[in-house]
C-alpha cells in the first residue's frame, strides 16, 4: 500500500515537470501557472460564494442585539442614535438581500428586536425621519469640531494682538480677531438652531408606535436572556469555523475527485499532455484544502485549547511549562528546518553535482585547471588536485571506464 501511494506521488511529481520524458519548455511552464493560478482564484471565489450560504455569528447574533441583550449598553442618551444608524444601514445597503430568508437566518432571543427593527426600516415616513436625525446629528459633531477648531485660532490669535507693539499691525490682527470670533458666533448658532431641530424631531419620532414598542422591547431584553445568549454565541463562535470547513470540503471534493480519476486515466493510457495539466490541476486543488485545515486551526487553537491549557497549568501554579514547550518547539522547528536545508537544499549529492558541473575539485572545491579531468571519448585525464591532491576520477564498477568519483552515474554507462 505505501509502495503504491508512493509510486503514485512520484508519478504525479514527474508529470508536473516532464511532458513525454523530458522537461517541459518555459513558453509551456508560463501557460502552465496561468492555468493553475485561474483555477486556485476560481477555486477561492467558488468557495467563497457557497460558504456565504452559512450564516455567520454575526448575522445570526448581529452586533446591535449583542449590545443590547448582553452589553445592555443601549440607553436614553444613545438609543435614538444607534436605531438610526441600524436603519440606515438597512436601507441604504447596495448588496441584494433575499427578504424571505433574513428573519430565518437571526437567533430566537434576537428576532423580535429584528422584526421591528425591519418593521421601521418599512415605514417610510419614520425610517425618512431616522435618516435626518442621524445627518443632523452627524453635522452637528461636525459644526462641534470646527467651533473648537475656530475658537483654538482666536484664541492663538488674541494672544498675538496682545503681544504687538505697532499699530499698523495691531489693525490687522484685530480685523482677522473679529473675523474669528464672528465665525464662532455663526457656528454656534447653526449648532443652536440643529440642537433645537434635533429636540423636536427626538420628540416627533417618539410618538410612533413602533419607536415605543421598541424602546420598551430593548429595556426588558437582557434580563433574562443574557445567559441564553452569551452562552449560544460561545458555542457559535467555536463550530461556525468547524461547519465552514464541512461546507468548503464539500465544494473542493468533487474537484479533487475529477482531476484525480483524471490524471489516473491519463497515466494508464499514457497521455502526456493530459497528464502534464491534470498533475498540476490536482495539486492546485489540494492547495485550498490545506489553507483552510490550517485557516480552521488557527482561528480554533488560540480561542479554545490555549485559553484551557492556560487555565490548566495556572491552576496548578505551572505557567512556567508554557515556556519549556515553547523552547521544545523551537528545538524541533530548528532541527526540521537543518534536516530539510542539509538533506534537501545544500545536500551533499547536490554539493557534488554543482561542482563537477562547473569544473571544481570534488573534495575542497577549488577552481580546477583546465584538462584535469577532461575527457575525450573513453580517454580521461586523471590528474589529482593540485591543492588537496584529491583524484577526481575513478573506474566505473560496471564498464571499467573512467568517471567522476562522486558522479551520481557513471559518464559512460549510465549505472
Amino acid at each position: 500500500m505505501l509502495n503504491m501511494i508512493k509510486n503514485r506521488l512520484g508519478s504525479i511529481k514527474s508529470g508536473l515537470i516532464q511532458l513525454n520524458h523530458r522537461p517541459i519548455g518555459k513558453a509551456v511552464l508560463a501557460v502552465i501557472l496561468f492555468l493553475d493560478l485561474f483555477i486556485l482564484v476560481s477555486i477561492f471565489e467558488g468557495l467563497s460564494d457557497h460558504t456565504r450560504q452559512l450564516s455567520t455569528p454575526s448575522e445570526f447574533i448581529p452586533q446591535h442585539c449583542r449590545d443590547i441583550v448582553i452589553d445592555d449598553d443601549w440607553n436614553v442618551n444613545n438609543r435614538f442614535s444607534r436605531t438610526a444608524t441600524i436603519i440606515s444601514g438597512f436601507t441604504g445597503s447596495y448588496r441584494y438581500v433575499d427578504e424571505s430568508d433574513r428573519e430565518a437566518d437571526v437567533h430566537a432571543v434576537c428576532r423580535p428586536i429584528y422584526v421591528l427593527l425591519r418593521a421601521m426600516e418599512n415605514d417610510e415616513s419614520l425610517s425618512d425621519g431616522l435618516r435626518d436625525f442621524l445627518r443632523d446629528r452627524n453635522q452637528a459633531v461636525e459644526i462641534k469640531s470646527e467651533i473648537e477648531r475656530v475658537r483654538s485660532a482666536y484664541d492663538t490669535s488674541l494672544l498675538e494682538v496682545i503681544a504687538q507693539n505697532h499699530s499698523d499691525k495691531q489693525l490687522s490682527e484685530n480685523e482677522h480677531t473679529q473675523y474669528l470670533k464672528q465665525e464662532i458666533s455663526n457656528l454656534t448658532a447653526k449648532l443652536n438652531s440643529l440642537t433645537k431641530v434635533e429636540v423636536d424631531t427626538i420628540s416627533r419620532l417618539s410618538e410612533y408606535d413602533l419607536m415605543m414598542q421598541f424602546f420598551e422591547l430593548i429595556a426588558v431584553s437582557g434580563e433574562n436572556n443574557r445567559e441564553l445568549l452569551l452562552a449560544d454565541l460561545r458555542d457559535l463562535n467555536f463550530w461556525y469555523p468547524v461547519k465552514r470547513l464541512m461546507m468548503e470540503l464539500l465544494f473542493l471534493l468533487p474537484l479533487i475527485l475529477v482531476f484525480y480519476f483524471w490524471n489516473s486515466r491519463s497515466l494508464r493510457t499514457s497521455q502526456p499532455y493530459q497528464i502534464l495539466v491534470s498533475s498540476h490541476l490536482l495539486i492546485v486543488a489540494f492547495i485550498p484544502v490545506i489553507f483552510k485545515v490550517l485557516e480552521l486551526v488557527y482561528e480554533i487553537m488560540p480561542k479554545t485549547f490555549l485559553k484551557k491549557m492556560f487555565a490548566l497549568l495556572e491552576s496548578f501554579n505551572l505557567v512556567a511549562i508554557w515556556h519549556y514547550l515553547m523552547m521544545g518547539l523551537g528545538i524541533a522547528l530548528a532541527l526540521g528546518l537543518i534536516y530539510v536545508l542539509q538533506q534537501k537544499i545544500f545536500s551533499h549529492e547536490k554539493l557534488m553535482q554543482k561542482r563537477i558541473s562547473k569544473g571544481l575539485c570534488q573534495s575542497c572545491g577549488v577552481q580546477l585547471p583546465p584538462g584535469t579531468h577532461a575527457c575525450v571519448g573513453s580517454d580521461c585525464s586523471d590528474t589529482a588536485c593540485t591543492v588537496c591532491g584529491f583524484k577526481q576520477l575513478e573506474a566505473c564498477s560496471h564498464c571499467a571506464e573512467k568517471t567522476y568519483v562522486n558522479g551520481k552515474y557513471c559518464r559512460v554507462c549510465g549505472s
